[in-house]
């Protein structure tokens, strides 16, 4: 019998990095948790802004007289949404304008550098867009100009940041930002949580959000992935589900991402809790943002990606809870185990 626990060892700013081990005694001393993760903040959902009047977007009027250091590097990071935050409700052939905040966190000062439209639903977007020019440590706003299909749905357009030469620069661990608008009659699946959970010592205020889209969405991927590994899929047992959602919602509403819990509990302790036998294998992963975004965090990373693959695993829940006052909104927990 072995118990695998995944955590985190190193904070940097929209970055992280996580290890796995592996723990032979019955006892487990809970890590230093300092984790942070890769994927982007998602989006707060349910603003919708007071007008979608199209402004005009900013022109390039000045260049900076910032000489470009040899062999420096680019770096980049999305700090927020401006105008038009994911899933606004936009009308059909609707024009509007979306505004990305974006911050020059490398060396290099970004002159000459582009929005470019990546890949997705265009909405009449132009394939490139300059920004102002933006020394390094500096924020700019980058905008497109788009137009809302016709046709009543969900649509995403994906974006990156190119350079001057043409060379799209990485934002954390991924190239590409987006907007996600909805049109027509199109609800999310986004319920409410009836009965909130927050220890005794947590914040008694917090009226968290579940997603039961992301919930089946990421079950999905994870799936999909152990398919093309040629691994069985892992079944859906409500103990684990059970457990994983309360870290979630006990990670949003005490603004943490870590495996111990805010009343000092850990994953083995949850799912007895949950009424799971804790003396099973079992494995703990945790992520921010949309699902995709969660899975391509852990594929990056060695033993959380082993994790996701593991042999020895049957069966698994997975927990999503979001909070629009904690630092990353959103929250998954996924619990594997193996009897």
């Amino acid at each position: 019998m072995y118990k695998k626990i995944i955590f985190p060892f190193l904070v940097v700013s929209f970055l992280c990095s996580c290890i796995s081990i592996k723990v032979d005694s019955a006892t487990e001393t809970p890590p230093n948790i300092g984790f942070v993760t890769a994927a982007l903040p998602p989006t707060k959902p349910g603003f919708v802004p007071a007008t979608l009047t199209p402004i005009p977007v900013a022109t390039i009027s000045t260049t900076l007289a910032i000489p470009t250091p040899a062999n420096c590097k680019d770096s980049a990071v999305l700090l927020r949404d401006v105008t038009i935050p994911d899933n606004t409700q936009v009308k059909a052939g609707e024009k509007f304008i979306k505004t990305w905040e974006l911050q020059n966190t490398g060396k290099c000062p970004w002159t000459d550098y582009t929005l470019v439209f990546s890949e997705g639903d265009q909405m009449n977007a132009p394939l490139s867009a300059p920004i102002l020019d933006t020394a390094p440590n500096e924020k700019v706003q980058a905008s497109v100009e788009l137009t809302a299909p016709s046709s009543d749905g969900a649509y995403t357009g994906y974006f990156t940041l190119n350079d001057s030469s043409g060379k799209s620069l990485a934002i954390g661990i991924e190239k590409i930002f987006w907007v996600k608008i909805l049109v027509g009659n199109v609800s999310l699946q986004v319920t409410s949580a009836s009965t909130p959970f927050v220890p005794s010592s947590g914040n008694s205020n917090c009226t968290y959000t579940q997603n039961g889209g992301y919930v089946q969405e990421l079950i999905t991927l994870i799936n999909q992935a152990r398919a093309a590994a040629k691994l069985p899929a892992l079944t859906v047992n409500a103990q684990l589900a059970s457990a994983a959602q309360s870290h979630s919602a006990d990670m949003a509403c005490n603004n943490f991402l870590g495996h111990t819990g805010s009343d000092g509990s850990w994953i083995g302790d949850r799912l007895l809790r949950a009424g799971y036998p804790a003396n099973t294998n079992y494995t703990e992963i945790i992520a921010i943002g949309a699902p995709q975004k969660a899975m391509d965090q852990w594929q990056a990373d060695g033993p959380h990606w082993d994790a996701v693959l593991d042999s020895s695993s049957t069966e698994f829940g997975v927990g999503y809870a979001y909070y629009a006052n904690s630092t990353f909104g959103g929250y998954f927990t996924v619990d594997m185990g193996g009897q």
